[in-house]
């Protein structure tokens, strides 16, 4: 029986990362959505032994740039992003009654994001060597990754991801939940830095993919899944940069660059790419456990780094709620997050 057939499976939650798992019904998990409370539900991973055998131990990541070294390359792609193709996908994204993971919307809103990838890929002005598939899970909402293959280690992979499902927290499974910020945003923020990538003709030296989890809001679990997977199978990954709410702004504009359960070498680098590449200032916080879908791959050992509409979760009084809607969003806002994404890529790309 799925997660989809099952709203009643006793699943197991963590909340800290020093807690053991709790078991929980969908009841008590909805009650950690209501009161914003973080979490990871583990179920899956403490049931997979070979991973925790894995992930408890070090894995050799390859080499960080210790420069900008494509400045050039970089802002002349910078140069061609534009909101145009984040405004129209983010419209049809906020159509659907809730990107629940295990709702019928949630997997039509998949399908309609994976159509438009795809759409992009098989475009004319297409130009780099790239594959699209699904990465099918238990439940009905499939998550999606794009893959630029590596033209000299292609077994070295850049990631930049976001979250596509979204959530009500007063009636999760079938309350409207338009989820313009979390995490529309964020998902068109890569859409449009993919789609400048695919129209230069991206050919990196390392792989590079983008990927949009399914049931983040769940607690993680499409990502947990993904980077499980990669992990037991023994991929390397250079880095892996999250882009979790990117379009609402209260007060004076700022990146957020989280510091707790991501890396510090990466975090650093990202800051640099701020530095260099957006036009507002960043500044540190923490956001604490189970955040994001960059928590995954800390757990599974592997780098992460994750920038942040602001230094402060609190500053978007919508999320979870059916206020969350396209008219909140800052678009050109947004954009500065998808000009660090071009940055984040193309750079960790060289080897």
């Amino acid at each position: 029986m799925t997660l989809s057939e099952n709203p009643k499976e006793v699943r197991l939650i963590q909340t800290a990362a020093d807690q053991e798992p709790q078991s929980m019904t969908q009841a008590g998990i909805d009650r950690l959505i209501r009161h914003k409370i973080h979490f990871m539900d583990v179920t899956d991973t403490v049931a997979d032994k070979e991973f925790l055998s894995l992930s408890a131990s070090a894995i050799a990541s390859p080499a960080l740039p210790k420069t900008l070294r494509m400045v050039g390359d970089v802002e002349g792609v910078i140069a061609t992003l534009d909101t145009s193709l984040m405004e129209k996908t983010l419209k049809e994204l906020t159509s659907f009654k809730t990107r629940y993971y295990r709702s019928k919307t949630g997997k039509q809103s998949q399908e309609y994001l994976l159509d438009t990838i795809q759409g992009l890929v098989d475009s004319p002005t297409s130009k780099a060597n790239v594959t699209v598939r699904t990465f099918d899970h238990s439940w009905p909402q499939s998550s999606i990754l794009a893959r630029f293959e590596g033209s000299e280690v292609p077994e070295e992979t850049v990631i930049v991801g976001a979250h596509q499902d979204s959530v009500n927290m007063w009636l999760p499974s079938f309350g409207r939940s338009p989820g313009a910020d979390d995490d529309g945003s964020g998902t068109v923020t890569i859409l449009e830095a993919f789609r400048a990538l695919l129209k230069l003709g991206f050919r990196p030296k390392r792989s590079v993919e983008f990927h949009w989890y399914a049931a983040e809001e769940a607690g993680l679990l499409g990502s947990q899944a993904v980077s499980k997977a990669y992990r037991k199978d023994g991929r390397k990954i250079v880095g892996m940069l999250q882009n979790d709410m990117t379009g609402f702004t209260k007060g004076k504009e700022e990146i957020g660059i989280v510091t707790d359960f991501t890396d510090p070498d990466l975090t650093h680098l990202l800051e640099s790419l701020v530095d260099q590449y957006a036009s507002i200032p960043y500044r540190e916080f923490t956001c604490g456990y189970g955040c994001s879908d960059h928590a995954s791959w800390n757990k599974a050992g592997y780098r992460s780094a994750f920038h942040f509409e602001s230094a402060s979760l609190e500053d978007n009084p919508n999320v979870h709620t059916t206020r969350d809607e396209y008219g909140t969003i800052n678009f050109s806002h947004a954009l500065e997050y998808a000009k660090v994404a071009v940055g984040f890529a193309m750079e960790l790309s060289e080897p």
